[in-house]
């Protein structure tokens, strides 16, 4: 039979992530597997969303978004990324950051390209590589160095078929804040070599312990060869609401806005009109205290995991830790996380799902995106598991 799956979607998989929240959900555990932020949605979010949908808002946008929201956005960089950007010529909005990284792809890679990854790594950055036709390189992070790079390993690692790095920062699922001494010197590599940085920032807002956040897009260098891809599914708790953007060099934004149109049409436009008065309206503290919150569930879930013995690498941002848990019975990282799963009720992600080889089979995946009522019963039920 001549009828059947493009190699393409023959190499794609479902994202173990998932699979973790459906085993889950058999037993009624609590999910600490999958991003979901369970806090509250900003009033002043919904209230946007809401009035716009009274209002009959409706209808298509421009392919690159809402005028009221790129505005939003620009206003957005310059006060927290230190750049001026054009709502114009800079920015284009598209179904959630997922939706935007795919459009950026589709627009500037060719098949066979290669883009430099690091590892560990989050799933959908690989699969979307996947999915239009580049090749993955893998970069290692060390955990016991904080979660640094060998510059020459890049070096080693860079032929003529490569077209990019990806960072993602803070990471997921590592917690890694790429400093700025980091950026400027994976900055210096891309230029020496021509190669394009594709940034995922959408955990910009949870940074821990003091540290500041950098974009590689802020490194005025930088800025004519950096896809930022970032949006407000997790600052403002509003993973299925799907707005995110791309900020670019206005070279490359037209392309990127044409794939957005090809693929997505425009992200919803009500949300749209809700994300931009979020960003317009919620002042500092906001922000602030998001930080600080997240922090303290950082400590509370590292706290219980230090005490039954699965040793936390304590996250500089973002909303995950990876635990060692070579002492959990298991031969792999998946019969581990089924292992914890079944003594406490507690969803993890199998560290395997982050690396391409073995680096992850004695690592599990955290999530403490969730109110403090789920998560203070999800360390009682951890506390069942003490590890000899």
């Amino acid at each position: 039979m001549k009828l059947k799956v493009s190699e393409r979607s023959s190499i794609l998989q479902q994202s173990e992530i998932r699979n973790m929240s459906l085993e889950c959900d058999k037993i009624g555990g609590i999910n600490l597997s999958q991003g979901i932020c369970d806090l509250e949605t900003p009033t002043v979010v919904k209230a946007g969303a809401k009035k716009a949908i009274d209002n009959g808002f409706n209808h298509y946008t421009r392919y690159d978004g809402l005028e009221e929201l790129r505005k939003a956005i620009a206003k957005k960089v310059l006060n927290f990324n230190k750049l001026k950007v054009d709502p114009e010529k800079n920015i284009v909005v598209s179904a959630g950051t997922t939706g935007a990284l795919y459009c950026a792809l589709l627009a500037l890679l060719n098949p066979k390209d290669e883009i430099m990854i690091f590892e560990p790594y989050y799933g959908y950055h690989i699969n979307t590589l996947q999915a239009v036709g580049a090749k993955p390189i893998y970069i290692k992070l060390n955990p016991s160095k904080g979660w640094s790079f060998d510059m020459k390993e890049l070096e080693k690692k860079v032929t003529n078929k490569t077209k990019g790095i990806m960072i993602n920062t803070p990471g997921n699922p590592s917690g890694k804040v790429f400093s700025k001494e980091e950026l400027n010197k994976i900055t210096d590599f891309c230029i020496k070599h021509d190669l394009f940085i594709f940034t995922d920032e959408i955990y910009e807002y949870f940074i821990y312990d003091g540290l500041s956040y950098n974009s590689p897009m802020s490194i005025k260098k930088a800025f004519d060869r950096t896809i930022a891809i970032s949006g407000y599914s997790k600052t403002f708790s509003t993973t299925g609401w799907r707005v995110g953007y791309v900020i670019c060099h206005e070279k490359w934004k037209k392309t990127i806005g044409y794939m957005n149109d090809l693929v997505y049409v425009n992200a919803p436009s009500p949300l749209q009109i809700g994300i931009a008065q979020g960003i317009l309206t919620l002042k500092d503290d906001f922000y602030l205290n998001i930080k600080n919150q997240y922090q303290l569930k950082r400590d509370k879930i590292c706290k219980i995991l230090t005490e039954i013995g699965l040793t936390p690498h304590i996250p500089q941002g973002a909303y995950y830790i990876l635990a060692d848990v070579s002492k959990v019975p298991g031969k792999t990282s998946k019969e581990k996380a089924m292992y914890i799963l079944k003594k406490t009720s507690v969803a993890t992600v199998p560290g395997s799902a982050f690396y391409h080889g073995k680096g992850g089979e004695n690592l599990v995946r955290f999530c403490f995106a969730k109110n403090d009522t789920i998560l203070e019963n999800a360390c009682k039920k951890l506390r069942e598991l003490k590890i000899k």
